[in-house]
């Protein structure tokens, strides 16, 4: 008997040691888990607000959750004009090197933002510019690109290099070059397209291998804006200037319509041989009393951002997809509209079912081994 006993528990032991070992539960799929190996998926962020106080190993929720869904980042403020060069010859890189040192040790790529605009200018250009002549206005921007692009040379995949340049159909005169608005434009108004190519040239200079866009809004889909942007890149080009990609910023609100034309729209840009990119994404909404959407609401805010993913993945030359800020805690919409609930998670990181229409569209787009094959770039 003690020997059949001793078999038995031989044989128990056998069986144990062949059985499989316990399967630990798959990870959490995220946006960027799911992502195409060829689209970066990202976000808007301020460094100075959320990443100064970085600890890898002990980071907050928002931290944690921003490296876990994303592989881009974008500076939202800490590259502009009036945060990194707030007086003439002084500069502030604590925020934007944040972003960088953050997207660095979570394995993420940067979008440079932005370079030539004509807002949040610190006020020593708003009152130098007023006298600049055109030699003067280029010199002040070729130091400024010159320098920020070459401290960051090697670090930034994409840079918004002219930011917001055209002028809408309501403002006065229509959609034109912002000969009025933006300083540098202003200074050189004679001939404004020979500083923008300008501009370019300096960025590529100082950096040679990062991707430099155009970028607007309003300019998702085939309208007079986009028109004049694509007549204004094919001067570029003729030009030889060092130009890779278009940026449509995907700031939408449900109080309007949805233009369909998007993906049309990035087509004809990507024939001339440039790459595209939904570069700020968010969609807003009007809320009732109780601040809360509705269900239609909802509804429909995730149709608008999943148009503007599929848009982009339909197209190869596509080669990001960011949001303006993930969580409505960090959204700058309501300090500027008055709407709301625009990102793709609560102020308490819930997420929505935008969330879940984006997390879809990445998957069904063969995640880790996107087919898509992009066309070479220009140069």
């Amino acid at each position: 008997m003690r020997r059949v006993a001793a078999v038995a528990t031989s044989a128990l032991a056998v069986l144990a040691l062949s059985a499989p070992l316990a399967q630990a539960a798959p990870p959490e799929e995220t946006l960027r888990s799911e992502a195409p190996r060829d689209l970066k998926i990202g976000s808007a962020v301020w460094g100075q607000n959320e990443l100064l106080d970085y600890d890898r190993k002990n980071p907050t929720e928002f931290q944690r959750i921003l490296a876990a869904e994303f592989n881009s980042v974008t500076p939202e403020n800490d590259m502009k004009w009036a945060e990194i060069h707030p007086e003439p010859g002084v500069y502030d890189f604590s925020g934007a090197d944040a972003v960088v040192a953050f997207a660095e040790a979570n394995n993420m790529e940067v979008r440079g933002h932005t370079l030539l605009w004509h807002s949040q200018n610190p006020q020593w250009v708003v009152d130098a510019s007023a006298t600049w002549t055109c030699e003067e206005a280029r010199a002040v921007l070729e130091e400024h690109i010159t320098t920020v692009v070459s401290r960051y040379a090697g670090q930034i995949y994409e840079w918004d290099v002219a930011n917001e340049i055209f002028q809408d159909d309501w403002d006065t005169g229509g959609v034109r070059l912002r000969t009025e608005a933006n300083p540098f434009l202003k200074a050189c108004a004679e001939d404004p397209v020979a500083l923008i190519g300008d501009a370019f040239r300096w960025a590529d200079a100082a950096d040679p291998e990062a991707l430099l866009f155009l970028n607007d809004y309003n300019a998702e889909g085939i309208n007079n804006k986009t028109d004049a942007y694509y007549a204004l890149v094919q001067e570029l080009l003729a030009d030889g200037v060092p130009i890779d990609g278009f940026g449509a910023q995907g700031h939408l609100s449900l109080m309007y319509g949805f233009d369909e034309s998007i993906q049309e729209n990035f087509e004809r840009f990507a024939a001339l041989g440039l790459k595209v990119a939904i570069t700020e994404a968010d969609v807003r909404m009007p809320l009732g009393e109780d601040g809360e959407p509705t269900a239609e609401q909802i509804a429909l805010q995730a149709e608008r951002y999943d148009a503007m993913l599929v848009a982009c993945l339909n197209v190869p030359a596509c080669t990001s997809f960011t949001v303006w800020g993930f969580d409505d805690g960090h959204s700058w919409v309501p300090g500027v509209f008055p709407e709301g609930y625009a990102t793709i998670m609560t102020e308490e990181f819930e997420k929505k079912p935008a969330y879940y229409a984006l997390l879809e569209s990445l998957t069904d787009a063969t995640p880790g081994k996107s087919p898509r094959t992009a066309p070479g770039l220009n140069r």
